[in-house]
Order: C-alpha cells, then sequence, then structure tokens
C-alpha cells in the first residue's frame, strides 16, 4: 500500500472563480453564478488531484472566503476591528470581532465536503478550524450580557457540531487547523496561551469516541500567506510535547521549511502518543521552487530514521493558498508540488518496503 500521503488543504483558486469573486462583491452577478462558478473549480480541483494519484483529496477550499473564517461567512454580529495576525514580510490578516452573542457557527464545513464528494472517486479529507482559532473573536474587555464562559460553551459545541458532521458526512479524515499554536508562543512565550489553546481544543475533542478520535487529525504549522510566516521563529521544541497531547489520531507536522528538520523529529519521535501517526511536511508552499520526488524521497527517508514506519505519513507543509485573496503561488505550481509528494513517497515507500 505504501506510506499514506495526504494534502493539507487549500489550492490557489483559478482566475475565473476570482473573477466571480470579485464579480459578486461589486453586486454584478448573483449568488447563484458564484455557487456555479466555485462548484467548477471543485471540480477541477479534485479531478486534478486524481489525475496525479492522490489517494485523498480535498476540495481545495474553493468555496471559502479563508480556511479560519468560514464559519462566519454571513454572521451579522461582527465588526472588523478584532486581532492582528503580523507576518514577517510586514502584512497582516484581522480577524473580525463579535459585538454581541451567543456565538453561533453560519457555516458548517460538510457543506464542502459535500461539494467535493459529489465529483471524487477517492476518499475525501475535510479541514475545519481549529476552535482555538475562533477564541479569538471573543474581545478582550468582553460583551455585555454574555460572559467569556459562556462564549466559550456556544464555541465548543459549534466546533464538535462542526466536526461531527464532518465525520457523520463521511469525510476520510477531519482535519483541525491548528495554525495559532506556534504563534501563540510567540505572543506568549511562558505559554500560558498556548495551555488555553490545548485546553479548549481537548475540551472539543473529549466529546468523540476513541474510534472518532482516530478520524481526527492536528495540523499545525507557522502559517502561510503570501509567501510569509507569522511565527517561524519559534522553537518547534516548545510546542510540539504540548501540541501532541491533543486527542487525535494524526497530527499533520510543517518540516519541509525548518531549518533543523533532524532536531524536529527527535523530538516529534520523544513525544508522538501511541497512537498517533505523523505525517510529515515534505513540500514548501511558499517556496516557488518545485521539489523533485528524489527531494521528497529523502525528506521521508530522514524522518524514517526517526519514527517507526507504520506511524508514518506524508503531507504539504501548509495548504498552498489560505485566503481566498492569496495568489502569491500558482494554481499550476501547486499541483507539481502536490505530484512531488506523490511520487517522492511513492518511491521512499520502495525503499523502505511498506
Amino acid at each position: 500500500m505504501g506510506l499514506p500521503t495526504e494534502p493539507i488543504g487549500s489550492i490557489p483558486r483559478p482566475p475565473e472563480l476570482l473573477a466571480a469573486m470579485t464579480d459578486r462583491a461589486a453586486g454584478r452577478i448573483s449568488d447563484d453564478e458564484l455557487a456555479a462558478a466555485q462548484d467548477r473549480a471543485v471540480r477541477d480541483t479534485v479531478r486534478r488531484l486524481e489525475e496525479i494519484g492522490s489517494p485523498v483529496v480535498t476540495d481545495g477550499e474553493q468555496s471559502k472566503p479563508s480556511f479560519a473564517t468560514y464559519p462566519l461567512d454571513g454572521l451579522d454580529r461582527l465588526a472588523p476591528d478584532g486581532v492582528v495576525i503580523p507576518f514577517a514580510d510586514g502584512h497582516q490578516r484581522q480577524l473580525p470581532r463579535l459585538t454581541t452573542g451567543p456565538l453561533r457557527y453560519a457555516v458548517h464545513a460538510d457543506r464542502y465536503l459535500r461539494a467535493a464528494r459529489r465529483h471524487a472517486t477517492v476518499p475525501v479529507k475535510q479541514a475545519v478550524i481549529a476552535p482555538s482559532a475562533l477564541s479569538l473573536l471573543y474581545p478582550a474587555d468582553g460583551i455585555d450580557g454574555y460572559p467569556r464562559e459562556a462564549f466559550l460553551d456556544d464555541l465548543t459545541a459549534e466546533a464538535e457540531a462542526d466536526i461531527r458532521g464532518c465525520l457523520d458526512g463521511g469525510a476520510h479524515i477531519v482535519q483541525l487547523d491548528f495554525t495559532e499554536a506556534r504563534l501563540a508562543l510567540k505572543l506568549d512565550p511562558g505559554g500560558g496561551l498556548l495551555e488555553q489553546f490545548i485546553l479548549l481544543n481537548n475540551r472539543v475533542l473529549d466529546r468523540f469516541s476513541i474510534a472518532e478520535q482516530a478520524r481526527i487529525g492536528v495540523h499545525t504549522c507557522p502559517g502561510g500567506d503570501q509567501d510569509s510566516t507569522h511565527s517561524l521563529d519559534v522553537d518547534y521544541a516548545a510546542l510540539l510535547p504540548r501540541l501532541l497531547q491533543l486527542k487525535a489520531g494524526n497530527f499533520y507536522i510543517q518540516l519541509a521549511s525548518e531549518p533543523d528538520p533532524d532536531k524536529v523529529l527527535s523530538v516529534l519521535a520523544d513525544h508522538l502518543p501511541g497512537h498517533g501517526r505523523a505525517f510529515i511536511g515534505v513540500t514548501d508552499p511558499i517556496d516557488p521552487r518545485v521539489e523533485t520526488p528524489e527531494q521528497v524521497r529523502d525528506r521521508v527517508l530522514a524522518a524514517a530514521r526517526h519514527l517507526p514506519v507504520d506511524r508514518l505519513g506524508t503531507c504539504d507543509d501548509c495548504g498552498f493558498a489560505p485566503f481566498a485573496d492569496d495568489t502569491s503561488t500558482s494554481r499550476d505550481t501547486a499541483f507539481a508540488k502536490i505530484r512531488a509528494r506523490i511520487e517522492g513517497t511513492a518511491l521512499a515507500s520502495r525503499e523502505l518496503g511498506v
């Protein structure tokens, strides 16, 4: 069968879809016309992934405004002046701020799963935003009549429903995007914010059975947006021991862009839970150079010196366009990197005898 290999999530949107999004925002086309363009993009994404031999596919997040804010799409109780996330190149992303309660997701991810499964002939993976990221919606000075604990109760219930809807809908794996984990240590080197995030995510994961947790994964990376990151300078050694305490069966670890991957692999080997599988990143979405299958093979073989082969898989470091307006990586480059990951993983599998 070979080592498992999976995409992380987002694929750059085709020009037709980007144009349709602009036209819808300007009122030049209808919601139905935008939805048709989104469906064509999903169909093309699934087709191209299957054509290059991907054993698991995603919808490429073609219909999401961003990997983080899709549950809020259309919600009317938000202000634009929320938490700011600074990136190393100077650009920023800003989350909205919740103005009134209760928190309710306007969109659940099973919508995207259903759209992808209409076109797929292989298993479909679905990415969801971790509740820890959405906890940042709640303002530091509180909301009158809606205490933080009530907000966290609502967030926990909504996050559970988001995951459960995808599991029940037939997702191969439901992946929690937890990119704010490493950022938490940059904002609070003492680890208090990361501890809050871990506790909240486990509060949600505790609601699932052991069998269900085996179909849930957690992705971590230093952010990847417009060819920049927000927390690559944070030492993984401070993060991984805590992150690997999350009650999930699969861990997707950005690694290709790490300056010292052997150090990371050593920490990963020391702390990977007995039930867990580590998917290591073997392609770097923000590097314009397309990896060769041989480079990927060598990265996998290096990981196999630290981790048992039966608990090893491969992935891309991050999504290729986590925000809909990110055009820093071309669609063709993304698929070329994914092809290299698939072919390189197969080369390593043969050398490892799996």
